[in-house]
């Protein structure tokens, strides 16, 4: 561990660790906050019916949220390193940040709408992007 915690790294797994306590909520909250954040009215009937598969998915996203609030936390130097440290913090920031540019095109090739969930959660992950993107770049030397 460094002696200093990198800040954009430590705010970028708050980040990721608060979606993934959202997606825990909407596992909680049922049909209706699967249909709030946007899961789409098939996924919200399937929760409303009983099946698992929204529970599944939704817990398994909250999972890897999770996991990559640990490896930002390894790069700030919170926690000791995780296995492929520098790796996995740059795919956790590609990602991130091709959601938040990609996704409301991939809605619009798809023939569907440009709906305030798909802005509004294009914008909140290039911003979780770009908060990963500061504090790769700052702790590059160091991983």
């Amino acid at each position: 561990m460094q002696s200093t915690v990198n800040i954009p790294l430590a705010a970028g797994a708050l980040l990721s660790a608060v979606a993934a306590l959202l997606h825990l909520g909407i596992v909680a909250g049922g049909p209706a906050w699967y249909r709030f954040f946007g899961a789409g009215e098939r996924f919200a009937r399937a929760a409303a019916q009983g099946r698992w598969y929204p529970t599944l998915v939704t817990l398994g996203i909250a999972a890897v949220l999770f996991t990559w609030s640990a490896y930002a936390l390894a790069g700030a130097g919170v926690i000791g390193a995780l296995p492929f440290l520098k790796a996995a913090l740059v795919a956790i920031t590609a990602v991130y940040l091709v959601r938040g540019v990609a996704f409301a095109p991939l809605v619009r090739a798809r023939g569907g709408a440009i709906t305030p969930f798909v802005v509004w959660s294009s914008v909140i992950c290039f911003g979780y992007g770009v908060v990963h993107l500061v504090g790769l770049v700052q702790r590059w030397a160091a991983l």
